[in-house]
This record gives C-alpha cells, sequence and structure tokens, in this order.
C-alpha cells in the first residue's frame, strides 16, 4: 500500500461469537483512503458497512489484519489510547445527531474540547466552539437548545462538534438519513465544502444518490468489498439550485403534498 494513505487497512477480518455461533462480520478487507479524499461506503443490511465503520472509528478493533491510521497502527492500541485518537484525529456526525436536549447548540459542541488532555482555557473552548458553528452557519443559534432547532439545523450542531477538535478524519454515517430532500442537499452541500478544505471524509450510506456525491463508492458485499469505484462528484449547490427552481415553477396544487 502507498505511503501517502490515511487510513490504510489491510486484511481486516471481524468475528463475533455467541457461545458456539460464530459470525464473520469482516472477510478480509483491504482498504486505503488517501489525504484529503471523500469516500461513501455501501452495502445492505449485514454487508459489514457498520461494522467497518466501527473499525475505522476506532470503536472496536479487529479480530484479525492491519489498521494504520496517520500513520499509526490503532489496531492493537487498548482503550485509553484509542480514546485519544478519537479525540484527536477523528470527528463523528451521526445520523440521529447524539445531542444533549437540554444543552444549548454552543455547549454541545464544546463537550470534546472538556476531554481533550491538553489544558484549554473556558476562553478557548467557548472560543472554538463559536467557530465551529459560525463555520456551519449556526453563528446565530449559539444558545439555542436542540428542542428550538430544525432537523438540518441539528445536523450542523453535529458536524460543528465534529470539527471543533480539529480532526484529520471526518466519519459520517447515515448523516441525510432523518432529513428531507432539500435538508439533504443542504447538508451534502456543507460536506463537499469540508471536503474541497482539504478533510478527509469517509461517509456511510444505503442511498446510491447520495453517494454520487462523493468521489469514490465502495461497496461491501457479505464482510467482503465488492466493488471500489472512482467517479466525478455531482455538485450538491448545483442540485439545491435545481431543487428550488424546479419547486418555484411548480403551481400550489403540485406543491401541496396529498
Amino acid at each position: 500500500m502507498g505511503e501517502s494513505g490515511l487510513v490504510r487497512l489491510k486484511a481486516i477480518e471481524r468475528v463475533y461469537r455467541t457461545g458456539r455461533v460464530e459470525v464473520r462480520a469482516l472477510r478480509g478487507v483491504d482498504l486505503e483512503v488517501a489525504r484529503g479524499e471523500f469516500v461513501a461506503i455501501m452495502g445492505p443490511s449485514g454487508s459489514g458497512k457498520s461494522t467497518l465503520m466501527n473499525i475505522l472509528g476506532c470503536l472496536d478493533q479487529p479480530t484479525a489484519g492491519n489498521y494504520h491510521l496517520d500513520g499509526q497502527d490503532v489496531a492493537r492500541m487498548r482503550k485509553g489510547e484509542l480514546a485519544r485518537i478519537r479525540n484527536r484525529i477523528l470527528g463523528f456526525v451521526f445520523q440521529a445527531f447524539h445531542l444533549l436536549p437540554r444543552t444549548s447548540a454552543q455547549e454541545n459542541v464544546e463537550l470534546p474540547l472538556l476531554y481533550r488532555d491538553e489544558e484549554l482555557s473556558w476562553k478557548d473552548i467557548h472560543s472554538r466552539a463559536r467557530a465551529a458553528l459560525e463555520k456551519v452557519g449556526l453563528g446565530e443559534r449559539l444558545d439555542h437548545t436542540p428542542n428550538e432547532l430544525s432537523g438540518g439545523q441539528k445536523q450542523r450542531v453535529a458536524i460543528a462538534r465534529a470539527l471543533v477538535t480539529e480532526p484529520r478524519v471526518l466519519l459520517a454515517d447515515e448523516p441525510t438519513g432523518n432529513l428531507d430532500s432539500r435538508t439533504t442537499l443542504e447538508i451534502i452541500d456543507l460536506i463537499q465544502g469540508l471536503h474541497r478544505q482539504g478533510l478527509t471524509i469517509l461517509m456511510v450510506t444505503h442511498e446510491p444518490d447520495i453517494a454520487r456525491y462523493a468521489q469514490r463508492t465502495i461497496t461491501l458485499r457479505d464482510g467482503l468489498m465488492a466493488s471500489d469505484v472512482r467517479h466525478t462528484p455531482l455538485d450538491a449547490r448545483q442540485a439545491l439550485d435545481d431543487w428550488t427552481e424546479a419547486r418555484q415553477d411548480m403551481t400550489p396544487t403540485e406543491v401541496v403534498a396529498p
């Protein structure tokens, strides 16, 4: 595998055992992701994509194989070392947002900084959180709690929380799964903007249309890599403009849902 790979998996296997039952979730996956790539991971239920995402995110460890992340061999690290990697190198975005309901947007974004092993002043913590929220277009929603935000705004808070530690890799697990069509395009447009700024992005999705906004689509099947296709990504900003124009051209009866 090349030396430029930020993410490098070699012969990754993951076996789960319950009594005498053995389930081979991953059966020898090889994967290299270069710095600055935007990769979509697809596959049917039971294909191993969630297991792969957990290993990539240092939330689980492989039964066999090698995993190097940013030059570090993380496959055999202890829990404390993995926690440090998650806090410094990785950022996570989930379908369900996972925001604290009675906590403001700014306080939600500040949380990862409270677990850093470096000394940060409250001024630095507040400043970083505000900057992250401004980056995702929520600079005027700092004091709003999740129940005062739309689904798209909640996901923007979750993205800001992932960005506040300045990660090298963003892991997005079905980031548009709970969103309507317009908001989906807005979030994908935001993610593409982060990619253009140099962030490496790995995104799990079950929707082929969403995968087309990445540069590369990996498909898993039965714990194996079934395909690895590079393609020219669709432009979410253009798709959003086209969507808006199409709705403006509709008559009122066409716009109203049945």
